[in-house]
């Protein structure tokens, strides 16, 4: 059997949305089981996001130390955010929040994984790109606000965040998936052989 994810939708009998909140909304659907038997099952609708592992000539990765409320912590984190607008091509987004966050532009983008980050209780989809060849985006930074206006920038050296996830220190999925997946590309069959940064995302279909 090949060890593969593979695309399947049981029957809904029933569709409610409970909650619709700025970007995301919580969704109750009634779901037929294999047996005959029929169950709830709450999640969190989202539009997807992006996260990028900017990595610069020293093998250092750009992170980012911010608040985040719903889990009381400030997190060491890799660029992210949201796919506000549908169909989005996700390689712009990320190019745009690597210059928002960072105000940093990068010449070589790979797709380094895709995931979804809670697949029991939201239908998130985030794809993670790596980017090389950094350089100083033009122009002004990008005004930030909110938890963004106390946020950190820093370089650290990839060995180091991959020692913190497994220490258990670091905890921000993209950023522990990225580097371990960038970790494990090196030792296979190498960063070049990743997906190119235009493969398609069937969790997030995309226009050119």
């Amino acid at each position: 059997m090949a060890i593969k994810d593979t695309p399947e939708e049981w029957t809904v009998t029933a569709t409610t949305t409970p909650f619709t909140g700025n970007k995301t909304s919580v969704r109750t659907d009634e779901v037929v089981m294999p047996d005959g038997s029929t169950v709830t099952r709450d999640y969190q609708v989202h539009p997807g996001s992006v996260a990028v592992l900017a990595l610069d000539e020293e093998g250092r990765v750009l992170v980012l130390r911010q608040y985040r409320h719903p889990v009381r912590h400030k997190l060491w984190e890799i660029p992210a955010g949201l796919l506000d607008i549908p169909g989005e091509n996700p390689l712009h987004a990320a190019q745009r929040e690597l210059y928002e966050e960072a105000h940093v532009k990068a010449g070589d983008w790979r797709v380094l994984t895709d995931v979804y980050t809670t697949p029991g209780g939201c239908d998130e989809a985030v794809r993670i790109f790596l980017a090389r060849d950094l350089s100083e985006a033009e122009g002004e930074r990008f005004e930030v606000s909110e938890e963004e206006a106390d946020m950190e920038l820093a370089r650290v050296p990839q060995d180091e965040l991959v020692r913190g996830a497994l220490a258990g220190e670091l905890h921000n999925n993209c950023l522990v998936v990225g580097v371990l997946a960038l970790t494990a590309a090196q030792a296979g069959a190498g960063t070049d052989a990743l997906r190119p940064a235009d493969a398609p995302w069937p969790a997030r279909p995309f226009e050119a």
